[in-house]
C-alpha cells in the first residue's frame, strides 16, 4: 500500500490528539476540588504543613514535575502536600490558606490570573512556578505585581518538567552540601527517567526530533488517566518505572494494529456521487466504530480516488450516535474545496477537511448504483 509512512504519522498525530480529548472528558466526573482533596487540605491545616505542590492535570510534564518535588521533600524529610490542579474544577485561594505555609509550588502552570499573587498575600508564602507556554509568557505581567515572594519561571526553550528537575536537583545538592554529594535519583533510575524527560520535552515544545517520538506519545497517552495522585496513590512509583523503550513498543503496536485495520477498511471502498452527482464523484468507505481513523483513511482515499480518475476527495462515513456523519478529505492543495460541499448540507471545515451530518435517505441517493 503506497504512502503508508505518511499515513502512520497521521495515525500517530490523530490518536494523540483524540486520546488527550477523551481522557480529559472522561476524567471530568471525578472532580479535582473533591472531598478527598479538601480532606487532605484540612489535614494539612491541622498539621500546619509548610509546603504545598500543585501540578497541572492532566499533563505529563506536570506529573513528572510533581514526582521530582515528591523526591526532593522525601530526601529532606519535609512534610509536603501534593495535589493535581485542573481548570475543570480549580481550587480556590481560601482552600490553600494554611497557617505556617512557607512554599507553594505551581508545576507546569502558574495558576489562574492573580491566583499566585493573592495566595502569597494571604499566606505570606513564597510561590514558585514553572511553565513553558508562549501564552503564559505573553501574559506574565497579569500573574504578578512585583512581589518578591513570587518566582515564576517561564522558559520557552525548556519544558516545565525539565526545569523542575534541574531546580529540585540543584536545591537538594545545595541543602545537603555539608553531607557530601546528593542526587535526586539513584544511578539505576537516573538515565531512564532523564531519557523519558527528553521525549516529553520534545513533544511539549513541538520539536518532534527524537526517534520514534510519535510512537512514544501514543504509548504515553495510555497513562494520562492515571495522573491524579489523589485517586492513584501509587502514581509516583509508577512514573519512576516508565521507560522510553516500553512506550515506543506499545505505540508501535498500536500503529501497526491501526494500519492493519485501515488496510482492511480500504478494501471495501465504493463510489460516492457527491450531492447526487452535482459535485462529481469520489471514493468512499464506511468505518463505523473507527472514527479515529477518519482523517488518515480519508486522505488515502483522496489519492486513490484521483488515481481512479475521480475527484481527489475521500468520503469517510460512520454512525455518530444516531446520526450518519460524512467526512470529506482531500490531499489536493489547489483546486479542491471540500467545505463547499459540506456547507450546502449544514456542515463546514476547511478546503481539505470538512464534515456534515447526512440523512440516511439522502446518503442512499449518493451511493445508489454501487
Amino acid at each position: 500500500m503506497p504512502h503508508w509512512n505518511h499515513s502512520i504519522s497521521l495515525i500517530s498525530k490523530n490518536w494523540t490528539v483524540a486520546s488527550r480529548f477523551l481522557t480529559r472528558t472522561s476524567s471530568r466526573p471525578q472532580g479535582f476540588r473533591s472531598n478527598a482533596a479538601l480532606e487532605s487540605l484540612t489535614k494539612a491545616r491541622e498539621e500546619r504543613t509548610q509546603n504545598i505542590v500543585l501540578y497541572n492535570y492532566p499533563s505529563f510534564s506536570g506529573a513528572f514535575s510533581a514526582l521530582f518535588a515528591h523526591l526532593f521533600h522525601r530526601h529532606l524529610n519535609l512534610p509536603c502536600l501534593i495535589l493535581p490542579f485542573s481548570s475543570v474544577e480549580p481550587f480556590r485561594v481560601e482552600d490553600l490558606c494554611i497557617d505556617g505555609l512557607k512554599k507553594s509550588y505551581f508545576l507546569d502552570f502558574i495558576g489562574p490570573k492573580g491566583f499566585a499573587v493573592e495566595l502569597s498575600r494571604r499566606t505570606s508564602c513564597q510561590v514558585i512556578g514553572f511553565d513553558h507556554r508562549k501564552t503564559t509568557l505573553s501574559d506574565i505581567h497579569l500573574y504578578q505585581d512585583g512581589n518578591n515572594s513570587l518566582s515564576l519561571q517561564v522558559n520557552l526553550e525548556k519544558n516545565s518538567s525539565s526545569a523542575a528537575y534541574n531546580y529540585f536537583c540543584d536545591k537538594l545538592s545545595e541543602m545537603k552540601r555539608d553531607n557530601g554529594p546528593a542526587s535526586l535519583l539513584n544511578t539505576e533510575d537516573q538515565e531512564r527517567v532523564e531519557t523519558v524527560l527528553k521525549y516529553i520535552e520534545d513533544g511539549d515544545l513541538r520539536l518532534w526530533t527524537l526517534p520514534d517520538i510519535k510512537e512514544f506519545n501514543i504509548g504515553l497517552s495510555n497513562w494520562r488517566s492515571k495522573l491524579n495522585c489523589v485517586t492513584n496513590p501509587h502514581l509516583f512509583e509508577q512514573l519512576m518505572k516508565i521507560s522510553v523503550t516500553n512506550l515506543v513498543a506499545r505505540g508501535s503496536a498500536y500503529v501497526a494494529s491501526q494500519q492493519s485495520l485501515a488496510t482492511k477498511l480500504l478494501e471495501k471502498v465504493f463510489k460516492v456521487r457527491l450531492g447526487r452527482g452535482l459535485y462529481g464523484e469520489c471514493l468512499g468507505v464506511r468505518i463505523d466504530g473507527n472514527s479515529n481513523l477518519s482523517d488518515v483513511i480519508g486522505k488515502e482515499l483522496s489519492m486513490k480516488s484521483e488515481a481512479a480518475g475521480l475527484r481527489p476527495i475521500g468520503a469517510v462515513i460512520y454512525m455518530q450516535g444516531k446520526n450518519l456523519k460524512m467526512c470529506l478529505r482531500s490531499t489536493d492543495k489547489h483546486g479542491t474545496d471540500t467545505s463547499a460541499i459540506a456547507k450546502v448540507y449544514g456542515g463546514g471545515g476547511t478546503p481539505w477537511s470538512s464534515s456534515f451530518i447526512i440523512r440516511m435517505d439522502e446518503y442512499n441517493q449518493w451511493i445508489s448504483g454501487n
